[in-house]
């Protein structure tokens, strides 16, 4: 496949990830940051630049349920990998949501993020079918949505200004976070959900991800982690590539978010995450496998995902495959471990 190391345009630093080959020609290319570290914590590779900020979006869900844990809120099993994940609103996981809910004594309206449709197209269709207007409920965020709100409700804390940055669930978000990235908050924003976003690293996002996977199962840490891996249709939903990594890779956590973040960690604590710079989450899974791949891990289950074609007239013409930098960083002297 023909490649290229040139520089991305504005930020030399970014490192070319992957690329997109239509008929033989490079139509685009990814640029951004990306880091591998083994289960002893250590850097195995480091391309872009792994300690500049980003807003690490709902690859971060994992650390606001452990959050919601850690000051009370009783999660078990669907609940918990629902609360750290973006499910595709499927009537499983409205009825998760709204066990949650009624726990902690509210219904779906005390929920703060917006009304939008299911992610899964075909219920989706079913209801446009039936003239169902979109609700929060349905939104992918309800369930971290939901667990905030039962924490509130477990700590005795106001609900209704839960979103509030200053509320005490949004800063025991901020302390948990910092704890399992190592990096110290800078900067508040909004996510797309209206939840408080904080700002993190690359490198922290891959340190947060080894830690979840190797913590003890009866810690919050490990239960957050344990949660994920054993139901993760309730972090996803059918067919989402968060739930089939994990259905297909055993031991593997992942969770992505929007604008091309993702954190995996395998079982024995390799952990790689990556941010592309253009936003375009389309190539994440995929390199995300073929490092951990490269690393020594056994990825083979999950090849479905390591192979995302480009279509024209509705059949294969190319496909997403490594950039250069990455490629080079995998397959030169420097690669040997």
């Amino acid at each position: 496949m023909p490649q290229s190391s040139a520089a991305h345009p504005t930020d030399p630093a970014l490192a070319e990830l992957a690329v997109v080959e239509r008929s033989g020609m490079i139509e685009s290319r990814h640029f951004g940051s990306i880091v591998a570290i083994g289960p002893d914590g250590e850097p195995l590779l480091e391309l872009g630049a792994p300690d500049a900020r980003i807003l690490p979006r709902s690859t971060v869900k994992p650390l606001q349920a452990l959050a919601c844990l850690s000051v009370g809120a009783e999660l078990r099993g669907p609940e918990l990998a629902i609360a750290a994940g973006s499910h595709t609103g499927q009537d499983q996981h409205v009825s998760v949501v709204s066990a949650m809910l009624e726990r902690a004594g509210l219904d779906e309206s005390a929920l703060g993020c917006p009304a939008d449709r299911p992610e899964d197209e075909p219920t989706f269709e079913r209801l446009l079918r039936t003239g169902a207007a979109r609700t929060p409920i349905r939104m992918n965020c309800s369930g971290k949505h939901a667990a905030m709100l039962l924490a509130c409700a477990a700590s005795g804390w106001t609900t209704h200004d839960y979103l509030d940055h200053g509320h005490p669930i949004q800063q025991a978000v901020r302390g948990a976070m910092a704890d399992a990235t190592g990096v110290d908050v800078s900067h508040d924003a909004v996510d797309g959900c209206g939840a408080p976003l904080f700002d993190t690293t690359v490198r922290g996002l891959a340190h947060a991800f080894r830690t979840l996977v190797l913590a003890d199962p009866t810690t919050p840490e490990g239960r957050v982690a344990a949660a994920m891996r054993t139901h993760p249709f309730y972090v996803g939903g059918t067919g989402h590539q968060n739930s089939r990594l994990m259905e297909t890779v055993p031991g593997t956590l992942a969770k992505g978010g929007a604008e091309g973040v993702i954190g995996v960690a395998a079982a024995d604590g390799t952990a790689v995450a990556m941010k592309i710079v253009d936003g375009n989450p389309r190539a994440t899974t995929l390199l995300a496998l073929d490092v951990l791949g490269a690393l020594g891990i056994d990825v083979s289950g999950a090849a479905e995902l390591a192979r995302v074609p480009v279509l024209g007239g509705g059949r294969p013409v190319g496909a997403i495959g490594i950039g250069a930098d990455l490629d080079a960083a995998l397959t030169g002297p420097a690669a040997a471990r």
